[in-house]
């Protein structure tokens, strides 16, 4: 069993800052990526491999950074210069090397303008 929790979701004002962090524990043997998704759709915000290679929806490029903590088996997302269209609820997504995908339950973000 897998467990994956976010947090650090909450309300913000237009042009400020929030930090997310994800933590998976449980029956992991290896984890290929990690990555950041929000509704609605769920669209891609950002993911980093093990090898730290990271890939950015257009629309948070220089405004968002993915990091991870591979020994904590941990992925953040340090959020800058928040945009209104950036509210949603931001989910984390766990790739292990066995091809299989864990989620968490959401984080909601709300950016007021």
């Amino acid at each position: 069993q897998v467990q994956v929790v976010e947090s650090g979701g909450g309300l913000v004002q237009a042009g400020g800052s929030l930090r997310l962090s994800c933590a998976a524990s449980g029956s992991i043997f290896s984890i290929k990526t990690m990555g950041w998704y929000r509704q609605a759709p769920r669209e891609l915000v950002a993911t980093i491999t093990s090898g730290g290679s990271t890939n950015y929806a257009d629309s948070v490029k220089g405004r968002f950074t993915i990091s991870r903590d591979n020994a904590k088996n941990t992925v953040y997302l340090q959020m800058n210069s928040l945009k209104p269209e950036d509210t949603a609820v931001y989910y984390c997504k766990v790739l292990t090397g066995g091809a299989l995908s864990y989620w968490g339950q959401g984080t909601q973000v709300t950016v007021s303008s």
